[in-house]
């Protein structure tokens, strides 16, 4: 017998689980759940059991020790939180759980959120750009603080300035740093120190304390006066675990406020030690330059042509006389070659002059346009013929022309 369409689409346990898995782990791969803690276990290997509810439902969780460590309150029975993570399935048990990576107290959740909202969006308009940082001056004359003026903070922040750098002056605008109208009084305070533009680098920040005490620093109103500010800025708010906008918008940030402070001016000991450095390396430097010029000066005075100058004109004067001397002769050899090659020169050319041979006897024959006659080709009967002699000429007419062959 044949069996069923729905027999042979028969899927086993595991397969079904795997599949309700995956479309589970694909939805729900970031999600933010509030509830009460309830069944909190915490197992020997670290790892944190327990489940939220609410008045109509109850979900598993589990946070693994990796992710618990950095929890930084304690969880108890009944205390209502925000917890992120993703929605999986434990095959063996056959039930969904959401295994956490974050945990915070309720009303954190909410901040936190939002906080990771502005981030977004803020990081989508370039605002955090590395490109787009200030450089610090090395040697501000003056620093602008805005916080509190009743703080830790600015009491850390004046001592440190004082002592590692008392040449810079300070000025404050003293602000709320945490409450209603705390932010829209630290971006007008950025604002005033750029109207002015008297100062060369500015502080803004505060001490530690809770996600809401910090938050006036995670406003948009002023990371975007921060990002707008001509003044390079240090962000330098709560303690070193603390991270707000105002840190990812600031030219740079510093873990607390002592280490702004420490992060803007040199350390006045060590610049005096250094310069003392150099002035000790120039002194040396120099006396060595002096030692090697007084021996150099002292050689030159012990010298027998400084301790008799007119040695060295004499010296001269027969240097340049033995100069005149070669001069000369060389010149006389140069004059005496010439001439002896010109004499050549006018034995060859009259050697070859063509008149000499007249005083053999013969004649140079030329026509009425002085013309050399050289052939018989030349001459007809009846041409007007010259002949030079040596000692004269004779012009005649030629009555008969005869041809000669040559061999």
């Amino acid at each position: 017998m044949a069996q069923s369409p729905e027999l042979t689409n028969t899927l086993s346990v595991s397969q079904i689980t795997g599949h309700i898995q995956h479309t589970l782990e694909k939805g729900f791969a970031s999600v933010w759940v509030k509830g009460e803690i309830s069944n909190l276990t915490r197992h020997s290997s670290g790892h944190w059991y327990f489940s939220l509810k609410d008045s109509g439902a109850q979900l598993g969780s589990v946070m693994f020790k990796r992710q618990n460590v950095s929890v930084r309150f304690e969880p108890t029975h009944g205390m209502e939180i925000t917890a992120h993570g993703r929605i999986s399935v434990y095959p063996p048990q056959g039930r969904y759980q959401l295994v956490v990576d974050q945990m915070l107290p309720a009303g954190q959740g909410d901040l936190h959120l939002a906080f990771e909202n502005l981030k977004k969006k803020l990081h989508a308009e370039g605002l955090f750009d590395p490109s787009l940082k200030q450089q610090l001056p090395a040697y501000p004359e003056k620093i602008g603080i805005v916080t509190s003026p009743t703080g830790a903070a600015i009491r850390d922040i004046i001592n440190i300035l004082s002592r590692r750098f008392p040449l810079t002056e300070l000025v404050v605008i003293p602000v709320k740093v945490q409450g209603e109208g705390a932010a829209n009084e630290i971006a007008s305070a950025i604002d005033s120190f750029n109207e002015l533009n008297e100062c060369q680098v500015l502080l803004v920040g505060r001490g530690g304390g809770s996600l809401e005490d910090l938050w006036a620093f995670n406003e948009e109103i002023v990371a975007r006066a921060i990002a707008n500010s001509k003044i390079p800025i240090v962000s330098a708010v709560g303690h070193e675990t603390d991270t707000t906008i105002s840190d990812f918008v600031a030219d740079q940030r510093a873990p607390t406020p002592s280490a702004a402070a420490e992060l803007v001016v040199p350390d006045s000991t060590e610049l005096i030690r250094w310069f003392s450095q150099v002035e000790q390396a120039l002194q040396t430097n120099m006396l060595g330059k002096i030692e090697k010029y007084a021996q150099r000066l002292d050689s030159v005075s012990r010298s027998y042509a400084l301790k008799r100058p007119e040695l060295m004109i004499e010296q001269s004067h027969q240097k340049l006389d033995q100069l005149e001397d070669s001069s000369i002769r060389s010149s006389q050899d140069i004059i005496s070659k010439l001439t002896a090659r010109l004499d050549n020169l006018s034995v060859s050319i009259e050697a070859l002059n063509p008149l000499n041979i007249l005083e053999k006897g013969y004649a140079v024959i030329s026509g009425v346009d002085g013309e050399l006659i050289r052939s018989i080709k030349q001459v007809t009967n009846g041409t007007e013929i010259t002949m030079r002699l040596r000692d004269g000429e004779v012009s005649s007419v030629s009555s008969k022309v005869k041809k000669r062959k040559i061999k």
